[in-house]
Formats: structure tokens, sequence, C-alpha cells
């Protein structure tokens, strides 16, 4: 039994809301995989808030039709597809996606679309070698720690200095008093 227009229009709603969140979205040959290794391909992908859609690529047509910055994607809406729709972590997920196909080695990444632009696979690969956001985010914290410890020992090296300085003079006045009253 064939799906009715009223499965096919949720379905397609359904597509369109995923895509309204995502930040890039890969599309991957999945021909010859089993319903067990589609459900650890999404588990891997679930810690990185992607979602895998497999869906008829008139569908998927349907649901670009209307949306500009996801128009690129029509150009690789041939054979058996699956959709990654990643929200936020692109690295995470295109590396979790890497893992996945070096285990299984059956499925092949067509291309993606990403703010408008059609990437190709040594696209998508230098996405998937950028750090993590977790690791953005702990160098950035790094650096700011660093530069703080730099400015809290600048500020504390200052009145060290003065007193030095203060010290010195003192010190100076104070050998040169004794060489007068020497003479």
């Amino acid at each position: 039994m064939g799906r009715t227009l009223e499965n096919k229009k949720e379905i397609v709603a359904d597509l369109k809301e995923t895509l309204s969140g995502s930040t890039l979205a890969l599309v991957i040959d999945y021909q010859g995989l089993t319903v067990s290794e589609i459900t650890d391909l999404r588990r891997r992908l679930r810690p990185s808030g992607t979602v895998c859609k497999v869906t008829k690529n008139t569908l998927m047509g349907i649901a670009i039709q209307d949306q500009e910055k996801w128009q690129p994607l029509s150009e690789l809406l041939t054979g058996a597809s699956a959709f990654l729709l990643v929200k936020e972590d692109f690295s995470s997920a295109i590396k979790a996606y890497q893992d996945f196909q070096k285990v299984t080695k059956k499925t092949e990444l067509r291309g993606g679309v990403m703010e408008g632009r059609l990437l190709k696979e040594p696209d998508v690969k230098a996405l998937g070698d950028l750090p993590s956001k977790e690791q953005l985010m702990g160098q950035i914290a790094g650096a700011i720690n660093a530069l703080a410890t730099k400015i809290a020992v600048g500020i504390n090296e200052v009145p060290s200095s003065l007193a030095r300085a203060l010290q010195a003079v003192a010190e100076g006045e104070k050998g040169s008093s004794d060489e007068s009253s020497a003479e």
C-alpha cells in the first residue's frame, strides 16, 4: 500500500521544519544498508544533534522548493538518498558519519549544502577536520584565562616595581648621607 497524499504532506512539512533548524544538510547514498545499520548511524549522530532522514528524493525536492538556501540540494537528489540534517555541531556530525562509514564501507557521501552553497566531498571533509564546538570553547577559555593571568601579573608587578624603585632611592640617599657625614 502506497502513501496517501496526507501522509506525503506530513512528511514534507516535517522535512521543512527540520531543514529550517539545520545549518548543514549532507546527502549520502545508503544503498545496501540494513535497518540495524541505519539505526546505528542514527545513534552515532544523535549526540551532535543531527537527524538522519531516509525519504524519497521527490519529497525532499518538494520540501526545498521554496527555500532558496537549500536549492543546491536538488543537484544531489539521485538514487537511494539518506539526508543528514545537522543543527549545530557539524564537525562532530561529520566525524560520526566518517566513523560509521569506515566500519560499514557501504555508504557514499554525495555532498552537502551549507548556507546556500553546494559542498563536494573534499569540502565536507575539510569541515569535519575543524575542531568541535567544545574544543573551540576550550581553546577560547584557555586564551582568555592566559590573558587574564598576564594582566593580573602585570598589575601586581606595578606596586612591586614602585616599591623596589623607592627602596633603591632610599638606599641611595642613605648611602650618600653616610658618605657626607664621613667627610
